[in-house]
């Protein structure tokens, strides 16, 4: 019983000492600017406006890995932009500085090019309108394919729409302040984000995706 208390005692300082090391994620926002008629958000499991981004912790002086990777995507060709915007460290909202994608479940994936301990990600879709996406899932893999080997980081998929299983995140409206995720010090080379349309239309956007992590 002595030796279990001592062992509990060891791992609850270590865990201490791992959490004094670190310190919260801390997004840079882009200024706010709204245009155009807002558009009534109507969701079944849509998280209050004045939620807080969660904490996330992370080693002091982790970078946004993300920053120029390669971008690809389940459209080839989209609509608006080109997808090397998902990562160019611009997070301005109005035309020009946001792809966007067809209608439909869609996804974006950046190659962080080697695997990486990933913290949290940064994510903003849109906000120049206060709008929420739906069925949003983030996932990260060793696989480029994503068939194996796959963590799910976020899900607000409330009803298993994308097949990947009930999500119990909350839906949120987009800000300038965009959405701050937890990655649970995943291992991954790959990180893929999903979406199906938004509360004023049928399209995917994004404006920004950052990664925080070490190699």
């Amino acid at each position: 019983m002595k030796k279990t208390l001592l062992t509990l005692a060891a791992v609850s300082a270590a865990s201490i000492l791992a959490a004094a090391d670190k310190a919260p994620i801390e997004l840079d926002y882009p200024a706010p600017f709204l245009s155009g008629t807002p558009v009534p958000i109507v969701l079944p499991n849509l998280e209050s406006p004045d939620a807080p981004q969660p904490t996330v912790l992370a080693p002091a002086g982790v970078s946004n890995i993300a920053f120029g990777k390669e971008v690809t995507s389940s459209d080839d060709f989209p609509i608006i932009g080109e997808l090397e915007l998902v990562t160019d460290g611009d997070k301005e909202s109005e035309e020009g500085y946001f792809v966007e994608l067809a209608q439909g479940p869609q996804w974006v994936q950046i190659d962080l090019e080697s695997t990486a301990t990933i913290y949290g990600l940064g994510l903003w879709h849109f906000h120049t309108q206060k709008r929420a996406y739906v069925d949003v899932v983030v996932q990260l893999s060793d696989d480029e394919s994503f068939e194996s080997g796959v963590t799910t980081v976020f899900n607000n998929d409330h009803d298993n729409s994308l097949g990947f299983g009930a999500g119990r995140d909350m839906a949120y409206v987009e800000t300038n302040k965009g959405k701050l995720i937890g990655a649970k010090e995943t291992k991954a080379r790959y990180v893929r984000l999903y979406s199906d349309g938004n509360t004023s239309n049928e399209m995917n956007h994004y404006v920004e995706v950052e990664v925080f992590g070490e190699y």
